[in-house]
Protein backbone atom coordinates (compact mmCIF):
# COMPACT_ATOMS: atom_id res chain seq x y z
CA UNK A 1 0.00 0.00 0.00
CA UNK A 2 0.95 3.81 -0.64
CA UNK A 3 0.42 5.53 2.46
CA UNK A 4 2.20 8.77 1.10
CA UNK A 5 4.93 8.72 3.35
CA UNK A 6 8.35 8.43 0.96
CA UNK A 7 11.05 10.29 2.55
CA UNK A 8 9.15 10.97 5.86
CA UNK A 9 11.69 10.63 8.91
CA UNK A 10 10.19 8.37 10.72
CA UNK A 11 11.69 7.11 14.75
CA UNK A 12 10.35 4.20 16.27
CA UNK A 13 11.09 3.19 19.84
CA UNK A 14 12.39 -0.19 21.31
CA UNK A 15 12.10 -1.55 17.65
CA UNK A 16 14.67 -4.02 17.18
CA UNK A 17 12.09 -7.20 17.52
CA UNK A 18 8.61 -7.22 18.27
CA UNK A 19 5.91 -5.03 16.89
CA UNK A 20 8.16 -2.69 17.12
CA UNK A 21 10.63 -4.00 14.55
CA UNK A 22 7.46 -5.14 12.34
CA UNK A 23 6.26 -1.42 12.01
CA UNK A 24 9.98 -0.09 11.62
CA UNK A 25 10.12 -2.69 8.73
CA UNK A 26 6.54 -1.70 6.80
CA UNK A 27 7.77 2.17 7.20
CA UNK A 28 11.11 1.62 5.39
CA UNK A 29 8.75 -0.73 2.50
CA UNK A 30 7.11 2.74 2.54
CA UNK A 31 10.01 4.85 1.55
CA UNK A 32 10.62 6.30 4.75
CA UNK A 33 13.63 6.96 6.45
CA UNK A 34 14.32 5.27 9.83
CA UNK A 35 15.92 5.90 13.28
CA UNK A 36 15.19 2.89 14.87
CA UNK A 37 15.95 2.27 18.60
CA UNK A 38 17.09 -0.20 21.67
CA UNK A 39 19.19 -1.44 24.73
CA UNK A 40 20.69 -4.34 22.91
CA UNK A 41 23.12 -3.18 20.25
CA UNK A 42 24.03 -6.17 18.75
CA UNK A 43 20.57 -6.83 18.25
CA UNK A 44 19.29 -3.63 16.96
CA UNK A 45 21.97 -3.40 14.78
CA UNK A 46 20.85 -6.66 12.98
CA UNK A 47 17.57 -5.34 12.79
CA UNK A 48 19.26 -2.91 10.64
CA UNK A 49 21.02 -4.91 8.16
CA UNK A 50 18.14 -7.08 7.97
CA UNK A 51 15.60 -4.16 6.71
CA UNK A 52 18.21 -2.68 4.68
CA UNK A 53 18.49 -5.68 2.74
CA UNK A 54 14.80 -5.89 2.61
CA UNK A 55 14.22 -2.65 1.10
CA UNK A 56 16.86 -1.13 0.44
CA UNK A 57 16.34 1.87 3.17
CA UNK A 58 19.18 3.01 4.98
CA UNK A 59 18.59 2.68 8.98
CA UNK A 60 20.59 4.29 11.49
CA UNK A 61 20.51 1.95 14.59
CA UNK A 62 20.71 4.09 18.34
CA UNK A 63 20.94 2.17 21.01
CA UNK A 64 19.82 4.28 23.98
CA UNK A 65 17.54 2.87 27.25
CA UNK A 66 14.25 4.84 27.38
CA UNK A 67 14.40 5.30 30.86
CA UNK A 68 17.70 7.44 30.95
CA UNK A 69 16.29 11.40 29.49
CA UNK A 70 19.68 12.09 29.01
CA UNK A 71 19.56 9.30 26.14
CA UNK A 72 16.67 10.35 25.09
CA UNK A 73 17.67 13.46 24.42
CA UNK A 74 21.01 12.40 22.55
CA UNK A 75 18.76 10.33 20.29
CA UNK A 76 16.77 12.78 19.30
CA UNK A 77 19.37 15.45 18.89
CA UNK A 78 21.24 12.85 16.61
CA UNK A 79 18.15 12.59 14.32
CA UNK A 80 17.97 16.20 13.94
CA UNK A 81 21.50 16.85 13.29
CA UNK A 82 21.16 13.78 10.36
CA UNK A 83 17.85 14.77 8.99
CA UNK A 84 16.71 18.16 10.79
CA UNK A 85 13.70 17.32 11.35
CA UNK A 86 11.24 14.03 12.81
CA UNK A 87 8.15 13.40 10.81
CA UNK A 88 6.02 10.15 12.46
CA UNK A 89 7.53 9.23 16.42
CA UNK A 90 6.38 5.54 17.66
CA UNK A 91 6.82 5.82 21.08
CA UNK A 92 6.92 1.92 21.73
CA UNK A 93 8.83 0.21 25.29
CA UNK A 94 8.77 -3.43 26.38
CA UNK A 95 6.20 -4.14 28.49
CA UNK A 96 6.98 -3.99 32.61
CA UNK A 97 7.31 -7.10 34.31
CA UNK A 98 3.90 -9.32 35.13
CA UNK A 99 2.94 -9.22 38.81
CA UNK A 100 0.07 -8.98 41.17
CA UNK A 101 -0.43 -6.75 43.95
CA UNK A 102 1.38 -7.88 46.76
CA UNK A 103 4.55 -9.27 44.42
CA UNK A 104 5.25 -5.58 43.84
CA UNK A 105 7.26 -3.47 45.97
CA UNK A 106 7.49 0.57 45.56
CA UNK A 107 10.86 0.20 43.05
CA UNK A 108 8.91 -2.24 40.64
CA UNK A 109 6.50 0.91 40.51
CA UNK A 110 9.06 3.35 39.77
CA UNK A 111 10.33 1.25 37.17
CA UNK A 112 7.54 0.71 35.29
CA UNK A 113 6.77 4.09 36.02
CA UNK A 114 10.19 5.21 34.04
CA UNK A 115 9.60 3.15 31.53
CA UNK A 116 5.99 2.84 30.56
CA UNK A 117 4.74 6.25 30.66
CA UNK A 118 7.89 8.75 31.39
CA UNK A 119 9.31 7.89 28.78
CA UNK A 120 6.37 8.78 26.10
CA UNK A 121 6.28 12.21 27.67
CA UNK A 122 9.83 12.83 26.90
CA UNK A 123 10.16 11.26 23.99
CA UNK A 124 7.17 13.94 22.81
CA UNK A 125 8.45 16.77 24.41
CA UNK A 126 11.71 16.50 22.58
CA UNK A 127 10.25 15.95 18.72
CA UNK A 128 7.46 18.83 19.18
CA UNK A 129 9.13 21.76 18.49
CA UNK A 130 10.59 20.12 15.64
CA UNK A 131 6.97 19.21 14.50
CA UNK A 132 5.36 22.74 15.25
CA UNK A 133 8.28 24.42 13.12
CA UNK A 134 7.30 21.89 10.14
CA UNK A 135 3.13 22.40 10.64
CA UNK A 136 3.08 18.54 10.42
CA UNK A 137 3.67 15.31 12.34
CA UNK A 138 1.97 11.92 13.47
CA UNK A 139 2.83 10.41 17.20
CA UNK A 140 1.64 6.92 17.75
CA UNK A 141 1.76 5.74 20.92
CA UNK A 142 1.59 2.02 21.21
CA UNK A 143 0.18 0.56 24.50
CA UNK A 144 -2.18 -2.51 24.88
CA UNK A 145 -5.18 -4.29 24.68
CA UNK A 146 -5.27 -3.92 28.64
CA UNK A 147 -6.25 -0.30 28.87
CA UNK A 148 -9.75 -1.88 27.55
CA UNK A 149 -10.12 -4.71 30.17
CA UNK A 150 -7.33 -4.77 32.40
CA UNK A 151 -5.37 -8.17 32.26
CA UNK A 152 -5.31 -10.71 34.95
CA UNK A 153 -1.43 -10.77 36.34
CA UNK A 154 -0.34 -7.63 34.45
CA UNK A 155 -1.00 -4.70 37.15
CA UNK A 156 1.76 -2.54 36.25
CA UNK A 157 0.47 -2.56 32.92
CA UNK A 158 -3.19 -2.38 33.84
CA UNK A 159 -2.01 0.80 35.75
CA UNK A 160 0.01 2.94 34.09
CA UNK A 161 -0.96 2.28 29.88
CA UNK A 162 -4.60 4.20 30.59
CA UNK A 163 -2.58 7.19 31.46
CA UNK A 164 -0.56 6.85 28.09
CA UNK A 165 -4.61 6.86 26.16
CA UNK A 166 -5.22 9.90 28.42
CA UNK A 167 -2.18 11.98 27.54
CA UNK A 168 -2.41 11.18 23.56
CA UNK A 169 -5.99 12.42 23.91
CA UNK A 170 -5.32 15.44 25.74
CA UNK A 171 -2.46 16.05 23.36
CA UNK A 172 -4.35 15.76 20.65
CA UNK A 173 -6.45 18.79 21.30
CA UNK A 174 -3.18 20.88 22.52
CA UNK A 175 -1.48 20.07 19.06
CA UNK A 176 -4.16 19.52 16.44
CA UNK A 177 -4.08 23.31 15.21
CA UNK A 178 -0.36 22.37 14.08
CA UNK A 179 -1.33 19.41 12.15
CA UNK A 180 -0.17 17.39 14.89
CA UNK A 181 -1.74 13.74 14.69
CA UNK A 182 -1.78 11.83 18.18
CA UNK A 183 -3.41 8.83 18.05
CA UNK A 184 -2.93 5.31 20.18
CA UNK A 185 -2.67 1.73 19.28
CA UNK A 186 -3.58 -0.83 21.43
CA UNK A 187 -2.46 -4.53 20.39
CA UNK A 188 -4.16 -7.42 21.63
CA UNK A 189 -2.35 -10.64 21.68
CA UNK A 190 0.55 -11.12 19.24
CA UNK A 191 3.13 -13.82 18.78
CA UNK A 192 6.52 -11.46 20.17
CA UNK A 193 9.09 -12.41 22.39
CA UNK A 194 6.91 -10.14 25.14
CA UNK A 195 3.75 -12.51 25.00
CA UNK A 196 6.29 -15.69 25.05
CA UNK A 197 7.87 -14.19 28.36
CA UNK A 198 4.41 -14.13 29.77
CA UNK A 199 3.30 -17.23 28.55
CA UNK A 200 6.69 -18.40 30.40
CA UNK A 201 6.11 -16.81 33.53
CA UNK A 202 2.59 -17.97 33.52
CA UNK A 203 3.52 -21.38 33.22
CA UNK A 204 5.94 -20.90 35.92
CA UNK A 205 4.12 -19.22 38.58
CA UNK A 206 0.46 -22.40 37.38
CA UNK A 207 2.84 -24.95 37.37
CA UNK A 208 1.32 -25.88 33.74
CA UNK A 209 3.21 -26.74 30.38
CA UNK A 210 3.39 -23.34 28.48
CA UNK A 211 1.53 -25.30 25.17
CA UNK A 212 -1.01 -26.00 27.67
CA UNK A 213 -0.89 -21.88 28.94
CA UNK A 214 -0.68 -21.39 25.06
CA UNK A 215 -3.83 -23.46 24.28
CA UNK A 216 -6.12 -21.30 26.79
CA UNK A 217 -4.81 -18.17 25.92
CA UNK A 218 -6.02 -19.19 22.18
CA UNK A 219 -9.19 -20.20 23.28
CA UNK A 220 -10.36 -17.12 23.78
CA UNK A 221 -9.30 -15.50 20.28
CA UNK A 222 -12.05 -16.75 17.52
CA UNK A 223 -9.68 -17.35 14.77
CA UNK A 224 -7.91 -19.43 16.97
CA UNK A 225 -4.33 -18.73 17.23
CA UNK A 226 -2.63 -15.20 17.79
CA UNK A 227 -1.31 -12.51 15.55
CA UNK A 228 1.77 -12.44 13.76
CA UNK A 229 3.27 -8.37 14.31
CA UNK A 230 3.16 -8.09 10.66
CA UNK A 231 -0.47 -8.19 10.54
CA UNK A 232 -0.39 -4.89 12.73
CA UNK A 233 0.60 -3.32 9.65
CA UNK A 234 -2.37 -3.05 8.17
CA UNK A 235 -3.50 -0.60 10.34
CA UNK A 236 -0.35 2.05 9.69
CA UNK A 237 -3.28 4.07 6.81
CA UNK A 238 -3.81 5.83 10.02
CA UNK A 239 -0.70 7.35 10.60
CA UNK A 240 -1.21 9.08 7.01
CA UNK A 241 -4.85 10.03 7.68
CA UNK A 242 -5.41 14.26 7.94
CA UNK A 243 -8.43 13.35 10.11
CA UNK A 244 -8.24 10.75 12.45
CA UNK A 245 -6.94 12.10 15.50
CA UNK A 246 -7.01 11.56 19.64
CA UNK A 247 -8.01 8.02 18.67
CA UNK A 248 -7.52 4.68 20.48
CA UNK A 249 -7.14 1.70 17.88
CA UNK A 250 -7.71 -1.55 19.72
CA UNK A 251 -6.08 -4.27 17.05
CA UNK A 252 -7.41 -7.53 19.00
CA UNK A 253 -6.54 -10.19 16.24
CA UNK A 254 -9.94 -11.88 15.36
CA UNK A 255 -11.89 -10.17 17.48
CA UNK A 256 -14.49 -7.28 17.05
CA UNK A 257 -12.18 -3.85 16.71
CA UNK A 258 -13.72 -0.97 18.68
CA UNK A 259 -12.64 2.59 17.75
CA UNK A 260 -13.31 5.46 20.32
CA UNK A 261 -13.42 8.92 18.38
CA UNK A 262 -11.73 11.89 19.27
CA UNK A 263 -11.80 15.48 17.72
CA UNK A 264 -10.86 15.98 14.31
CA UNK A 265 -8.58 18.21 12.98
CA UNK A 266 -10.35 21.44 12.84
CA UNK A 267 -10.65 21.16 16.17
CA UNK A 268 -14.60 20.85 15.85
CA UNK A 269 -16.89 18.75 18.33
CA UNK A 270 -18.39 15.55 17.04
CA UNK A 271 -20.61 13.52 19.08
CA UNK A 272 -18.23 10.47 20.90
CA UNK A 273 -19.49 7.14 19.10
CA UNK A 274 -17.92 3.58 19.77
CA UNK A 275 -17.72 1.80 16.28
CA UNK A 276 -17.68 -1.82 16.35
CA UNK A 277 -17.50 -4.35 13.47
CA UNK A 278 -19.90 -6.93 14.14
CA UNK A 279 -18.14 -9.77 12.38
CA UNK A 280 -14.65 -11.41 13.52
CA UNK A 281 -12.14 -9.55 10.83
CA UNK A 282 -9.18 -11.23 9.48
CA UNK A 283 -7.20 -8.35 9.40
CA UNK A 284 -7.98 -5.16 10.89
CA UNK A 285 -7.34 -3.20 7.82
CA UNK A 286 -10.61 -5.07 7.35
CA UNK A 287 -12.57 -2.16 9.40
CA UNK A 288 -11.30 0.55 6.88
CA UNK A 289 -14.85 -0.62 4.45
CA UNK A 290 -16.50 1.05 7.34
CA UNK A 291 -15.20 4.26 7.08
CA UNK A 292 -17.18 6.01 4.38
CA UNK A 293 -20.55 4.58 6.16
CA UNK A 294 -19.38 6.49 9.12
CA UNK A 295 -18.30 10.08 7.24
CA UNK A 296 -14.68 9.37 8.55
CA UNK A 297 -12.85 9.22 5.34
Amino acid sequence: MDLGLKDKVALITASSRGLGKAIAWQLAREGAKLVICARNKEILEKTADEILLDTGVTVFPLAIDLTEPDQIHWMIEETLDLFGRIDILVTNAGGPPAGDFDELHEDDWKKAYELTFLSVIRLIREVIPSMKKKRWGRIINMTSVSVKQPIPGLLLSNALRPAVVGLSKSLALELAPYNILVNVVCPGYFLTDRVQALLQDKAKKTKKQMEKIMEEMVKEIPLGRMGDPKELLHYWWSVSGRWRDGEKFIVERGTPVSILCGLPFDLKPISCRKIECSFPIAHPSDARLDWAKWGLN
